[in-house]
């Protein structure tokens, strides 16, 4: 897949002088996304209104994103963030009577933070065993008083990919609906919900996806949106917007009007990865990250990613003084993400082997000037 750099680099114009490899944090702006923006910008500018034109592209996005994870349009909804997408999906589960909440110690800081908002739930950590989280954990911690279990596909600090497929069965035996956040999948990992059958499943735009913030997406499988009535839902999630009655799909979990210029950036962002492929990005992403994690290994650093789960599309690297090395590291137009006591490489399909090798002989030979 070495032709995708080749084909799509010249979109971006940030490669030309800089090594981009943080797309777990936020990926390169590409010139149609960004003519995106500047078309939302003209339009105001010009014309004064384009709240018609918006709309459609809201439309558009949303199509756009349901064409991604093997979705119906009707199943989508846009929301600003996935944080506020679990406050609106925590909100809705009163109608099933049960108060048992889970959800892993891998998961994004955001998660907890919702979860300890609503005391009214008993919640439970499902942890992990050496860096992973085995089948067996869910199977012991989810129990038929679950009401929901909230997984991340990707774990977000070494790039751990779970078996969603199975755990949706898990929980689904024993009677808990499964939310996936997929901010750390959706864009180079491709995603099927009606294969893998989650109930709903979250992801923003401005990682591996190509936008920025300000939008994100929350899927909700159509047989299930209807019996759910969420307290954090506004106008744009009403029939009709000015009808008091809630819209009959996922549209429900909506609340106000979305940031549009971030919906016309994601809109652009979304059609150039369904024309590329997500199995092709992704392809070509466990390529080049194989080859950069035997790299890593030749020049004596230690990989944070434990053994199992699916091969990552990161590659992340042991650093107790990880946030200084990547600030080094963009002194010399190496861009990356640390988290913690790990430096992220986070390649996309615009990246290239030599990309990656760079970055790593960055950081293994300490050279850089502290």
């Amino acid at each position: 897949m070495e032709h995708l750099p080749q084909q799509y680099r010249h979109l971006f114009p940030t490669l030309q002088t800089h090594t981009m490899l943080a797309s777990c944090s936020q990926s390169a702006l590409a010139e149609p996304v960004s003519r995106a923006i500047q078309d939302y910008h003209d339009s105001l500018l010009y014309k004064g209104t384009n709240w018609k034109e918006a709309i459609e592209k809201t439309k558009f996005a949303r199509n756009e994103f349901a064409k991604l994870i093997g979705a119906e349009p009707d199943e989508v909804a846009i929301v600003p963030s996935v944080s506020d997408a679990l406050v609106s999906v925590a909100s809705s589960l009163t109608a099933f009577g049960k108060k048992h909440v889970v959800y892993t110690d891998m998961d994004f800081p955001a998660v907890p933070h919702v979860w300890q908002a609503h005391s009214d739930y008993t919640v439970s950590v499902i942890p992990s065993i050496d860096g992973v989280l085995p089948l067996e954990q869910y199977e012991t911690h989810i129990s038929d008083e679950t009401v929901l279990t909230c997984v991340p596909h990707v774990h977000y600090r070494d790039g751990y990919v779970q078996d969603i497929k199975a755990i949706a069965e898990i929980s689904q035996r024993k009677g808990s609906l499964l939310f996936v956040d997929a901010y750390q999948s959706a864009g180079h990992i491709p995603i099927d919900v009606k294969e893998w059958g989650e109930e709903m499943l979250a992801a923003g735009t401005r990682k591996y996806l190509l936008g920025i913030p300000g939008v994100a997406f929350l899927y909700v499988r159509k047989e299930l949106a209807d019996a759910l009535k969420p307290k954090a839902s506004a106008w744009f999630g009403r029939e009709n917007g000015f009808e008091g009655a809630y819209a009959k799909d996922a549209r429900r979990f909506q609340t106000g009007t979305p940031a549009f210029i971030s919906v016309y950036a994601a809109a652009a962002a979304l059609s150039l990865l369904n024309h590329i492929g997500v199995s092709h990005t992704r392809d070509h992403v466990k390529t080049i990250c194989a080859d950069a994690v035997q790299y890593a290994a030749e020049k004596g650093l230690q990989l944070a990613a434990a053994q199992g789960g699916g091969q990552p599309g990161m590659v992340a690297i042991r650093d107790e003084r990880a946030s200084e090395t990547a600030a080094l590291l963009k002194k010399k137009k190496v861009i990356c993400a640390p988290r913690d006591n790990v430096i992220r490489l986070a390649p996309h399909f615009y990246n290239t082997k030599e990309d990656m090798r760079r970055a790593i002989d960055e950081i293994a030979a300490k050279t850089i000037h502290k």
